[in-house]
């Protein structure tokens, strides 16, 4: 849509009142070299309500919402189906035809979702429900934050896909309204539940790297075909975030390598500085592109970010974080998942290992590993997971654990501030890359609570 129409779906949609016009906002972009300021702007905000360690009531059905049925929400209808206390009511899509094909696929099951479709604000008169307790929202990334924010207005627990904010205003929109509406604000990533990432937490928390002083994470992916596909993202949308020069997806490799530090529960990053290498492959491929389709000629004239991104934080307790992307190179898939302490070591890619000095240990002792340090979670639900699937079982368990979470009235494992937080990532290394690699300090969105908030829970008590 052009900027004018959407500025007429905002105030058709309700959204203009909720202050998401203006910068930082997904439809207008903030200027990279405000960032500075922003985080001065923020400095020293006082806390409304600490959402860190947060129970709400119990609900004993969630009653279930989802929006976005393109790439990853059909797997969340699927899977959220198969969750003892759950009921999918409504389901939404721009596209009509994906509302209904979602439809299908719950014939046979205890289901039956109303579908909204056909209107660019049909989203709202979904989220507008009074029957739902809460919104899945597997959108676009430009829509993450102002659905989030909405669905807490109205009253809903958000869950969100990754990131669930681009900007830095859109990450304190977020917490600001989490913390005035008492409502979760869950960024859904899913990799905080795989089962390596789980057992190296376990270890952490009882102290097999003795004190844990590097972390290193990253998306790696090739998806160079993917992004260039027209029959991939709607409208090429991820194709166009490309046009940024940072880290644009960092939660996957950030989230558990956060909870292994207690990140905002413990300890809290301080500063970050970020270098991109040249972009090598995509300008070259749309030029290609559009020398044997004008579709691409557009997309011929833009500049793309680097194929590399790296980027390093520093916390306040002296420990280093190290997150790369990478989506464009031919190369091996890799998270890293890198645990480096005073006395163990431990990395998932190629094959997990780990190691208590020159050599990792052997195929018997790393069985013995995981038979000791499988978490709780991962005992109960972790063959469920895999038979249901969703990236070999982690979406299963992160879906499980949520729903676990609301009808159990216990606080959520990710929160409005690991959301915000991981997600700022993508913004402050924008304008790290833009300044010659300079540092840049790291918004504090607890208020000062990480000084005494609570590790994530990794037993099932409550």
């Amino acid at each position: 849509m052009k900027n004018n129409k959407r500025r007429e779906f905002l105030k058709a949609s309700g959204l203009a009142g909720l202050g998401l016009i203006g910068a930082g906002s997904a439809f207008a972009e903030t200027n990279i070299n405000e960032l500075p300021g922003q985080i001065q702007k923020y400095a020293g905000r006082a806390q409304k309500f600490n959402m860190s360690g947060y129970a709400a009531p119990k609900i004993e059905t969630v009653r279930v919402g989802i929006v976005g049925l393109g790439m990853r929400g059909p797997g969340a209808v699927n899977r959220l189906s198969k969750i003892e206390g759950v009921e999918i009511k409504a389901l939404c899509d721009l596209m009509p035809e994906r509302v209904e094909k979602a439809k299908e696929q719950l014939k046979g099951t205890s289901h039956n979702p109303d579908g909204y479709s056909g209107k660019v604000y049909s989203w709202k008169e979904m989220f507008d429900r009074p029957d739902l307790d809460l919104i899945y929202i597997a959108t676009p990334w430009e829509w993450h934050t102002p659905m989030a924010v909405y669905a807490m207005e109205a009253g809903k627990h958000a869950a969100c896909e990754v990131p669930i904010a681009r900007t830095l205003d859109e990450c304190w929109q977020l917490v600001e309204t989490s913390e005035r509406t008492k409502k979760h604000c869950m960024q859904l990533e899913n990799c905080c539940y795989d089962f390596f990432e789980l057992m190296t937490l376990k270890m952490a928390r009882e102290g097999y790297f003795g004190e844990v002083l590097h972390v290193e994470g990253a998306y790696i992916h090739d998806l160079l075909a993917l992004n260039f596909d027209k029959n991939g993202y709607q409208g090429m949308w991820r194709l166009k975030e490309n046009y940024r020069d940072g880290n644009l997806y960092p939660t996957h490799g950030l989230g558990p390598i956060c909870q292994i530090l207690n990140i905002n529960r413990g300890d809290q990053m301080d500063y970050l500085t970020s270098v991109s290498s040249n972009d090598f492959m995509m300008k070259e491929k749309a030029e290609e592109l559009a020398a044997q389709d004008n579709f691409f000629s557009d997309f011929a004239a833009k500049s793309y970010r680097g194929n590399m991104n790296t980027s390093v934080v520093k916390t306040k307790n002296g420990k280093t974080i190290m997150i790369q992307h990478d989506v464009t190179s031919p190369r091996p898939y890799s998270r890293l998942h890198v645990v480096s302490g005073t006395e163990g070591y431990a990395q998932k890619y190629p094959s997990p290992k780990v190691s208590r000095g020159h050599g990792w240990l052997n195929d018997e002792e790393f069985k013995d590993l995981e038979t000791k340090y499988t978490p709780e979670i991962v005992q109960k639900v972790g063959e469920l997971a895999k038979q249901v699937g969703g990236h070999g079982g982690m979406d299963f368990i992160m879906d499980w654990r949520l729903i676990d979470c609301l009808r159990n009235g216990l606080p959520l494992d990710q929160d409005v501030y690991d959301a915000a937080l991981w997600s700022s990532i993508s913004p402050l290394s924008e304008w790290s890359v833009a300044n010659r690699s300079n540092s840049i300090d790291v918004p504090d969105f607890t208020g000062g609570s990480w000084k005494t908030n609570k590790p994530v829970p990794i037993t099932l008590r409550g």
